[in-house]
């Protein structure tokens, strides 16, 4: 299964290419210019999250250095992820990826085809950040508490959709429902996340397969250090 999924990955960047030349087609060029902001926005935070966020939560779990684990995962994860952009294909990638850290098969293939099912990071970073820039366009005022509370519901909605292909962008109007914006104006912002989503999907992705692992290696080291036991950090990438 892992050589038929790395075979069909080797031809990925094509398919790539056709979504990306399909949307241009159909937008023209000034959808990179008109939503550029929005966009780098979205790829940034996700960029923050697995670089800083993710790193932070494991680092205080174990109390090591968590980068090691991290830039692997994103490496031998990520990478695959970004082009299928479908964590349901990557699982292959992620089971073979957990075997090679000597993680614990019993635990490890129950939490990958769960975190490609349920996995919420991409998926409520765009929620929330295509809300707010809807509340910014409108000029609706957003507070700190409000933009919290935003964040806890794009969370807990986003459960469950990285599994649907945009299913995320249909959770918008939900999330708008909650600074009052009136439902055809928020189907405006689910046009252009759709519009959008060849390149945010791609990171989305990407951050989600290898947060799959990330926190299954987490867990487990967690778990054998609280045993007393040898954690092996990185299995076979750390000989």
């Amino acid at each position: 299964m892992v050589k038929c999924v790395n075979i069909i990955i080797q031809f990925t960047p094509i398919g790539v290419l056709g979504l990306v030349f399909t949307t241009v087609s159909q937008n023209g060029l000034s959808i990179f210019t008109i939503y550029g902001q929005l966009i780098l926005v979205i790829v940034l935070s996700m960029i923050l999250v697995a670089l800083i966020t993710d790193p932070l939560i494991v680092g205080l779990v174990l109390k090591r250095n968590p980068f090691p684990l991290v830039l692997t995962c994103i490496r031998e994860s990520a990478i695959t992820a970004f082009f299928t952009r479908s964590s349901a294909a990557n699982i292959p990638i992620n089971l073979e990826l957990c075997k090679n850290l000597e993680l614990d098969l019993p635990f490890y293939s129950v939490s990958i085809p769960l975190g490609a099912t349920i996995n919420m990071e991409g998926a409520a970073i765009t929620i929330t950040i295509m809300t707010l820039s809807l509340c910014h366009t409108l000029g609706i005022g957003v507070t700190i508490q409000t933009a919290l509370i935003l964040s806890i519901i794009a969370t807990i909605a986003a459960c469950g959709v990285s599994s649907v292909p945009n299913g995320l962008f249909l959770l918008i109007p939900t999330a708008a429902v909650l600074f009052g914006i009136n439902l055809d104006i928020a189907m405006l912002a689910v046009g252009v996340g759709f519009g959008i989503a060849i390149i945010t999907d791609s990171f989305e992705t990407a951050l989600n397969s290898a947060g799959d692992v990330i926190f299954s290696a987490t867990s487990t080291y967690y778990h054998r250090q609280k045993d007393g036991k040898d954690i092996k950090f990185l299995g076979k990438f750390a000989k």
